[in-house]
């Protein structure tokens, strides 16, 4: 039988946060796999886990990935961990993940902390519906593409980005989103200096520009404001839910499905379908 593929969640500042579960499974697989070793050793050190390391990053992933895909083969248990936070996201551990699951390898997730909930969960703005972004293209030709792609996107938009790189992604961002788009900026994520700047796209370009960003970042933006429905006629509203009606809804139902997307209450739109009966 093929070994088990586990996909483990770090600390991503505050090593307090690593889990028991995450610890024993460290302590059980025949080896890990780390994005860079000498970050992990580091964690490994200071809980006392003694497990072979090898590298694993994008640099080396395809010939790696396929050594470490042998190995669980052959029936050995292995763990995939990222520098901090879950492998997987904006990390080459997906394409492990892929590996496996075509391999018919057994998968399973010991969850940990997540910076991009993390800063989703403190950024004061809407959580129900959220898009992950990772890291904007250096190149500045894509990265203005990329931003254009989302600017009318109504869900929060979360983004990855460095210290050197801030100011001119948020220059960028102003021009694309307007500089009243609200935004948070949440750095060092648990740990000592850990902060989260709430205010606009505008404000945060100033303040930048008289202050050296450190630390790495995780930036929140508010969404798009939806586009405002059109108008419609009663009479249209009727239409649209005898067309619904037609469709085999009952008239209470197309009545209602109506009522949501107009101005118009159910009862009135119901009076109508049932008169024209």
């Amino acid at each position: 039988m093929s070994g088990i593929l586990y996909v483990v969640g770090t600390p991503i500042g505050n090593l307090s946060d690593f889990s028991p579960r995450a610890m024993e499974i460290l302590q059980q697989v025949d080896f890990i796999a780390a994005e860079d070793t000498r970050v992990t050793l580091k964690l490994l050190n200071h809980f006392d886990i003694k497990k072979p390391l090898i590298s694993y990053h994008e640099h080396n992933l395809r010939d790696r990935g396929n050594e470490i895909i042998r190995r669980l083969l052959d029936g050995e248990n292995a763990a995939i961990v990222s520098d901090a936070g879950m492998p997987c996201i904006s990390d080459p551990g997906e394409d492990l993940v892929r590996l496996a699951a075509e391999q018919g390898i057994r998968t399973e997730i010991v969850p940990g902390p997540s910076a991009v909930i993390a800063a989703l969960c403190l950024s004061g703005l809407s959580t129900s519906r959220f898009a992950f972004e990772g890291f904007l293209s250096t190149n500045k030709r894509n990265r203005r593409l990329h931003l254009e792609s989302v600017k009318d996107d109504p869900h929060t938009l979360i983004f990855y980005e460095a210290p050197h790189k801030l100011l001119t992604t948020l220059t960028d961002m102003c021009a694309a989103f307007g500089p009243d788009r609200r935004i948070a900026l949440a750095r060092e994520l648990t740990k000592v200096h850990e902060e989260v700047r709430r205010t606009t796209l505008g404000e945060a370009v100033t303040y930048y520009t008289a202050n050296s960003p450190k630390g790495e970042f995780v930036l929140v933006i508010e969404g798009a404001e939806p586009p405002a429905p059109p108008e419609i006629s009663f009479e249209e509203a009727v239409e649209a839910a005898q067309q619904l009606m037609e469709e085999g809804l009952k008239a209470t139902d197309a009545a209602k499905q109506i009522s949501a997307q107009t101005p118009f209450r159910k009862s009135e739109i119901y009076a109508a379908l049932t008169k024209e009966e």
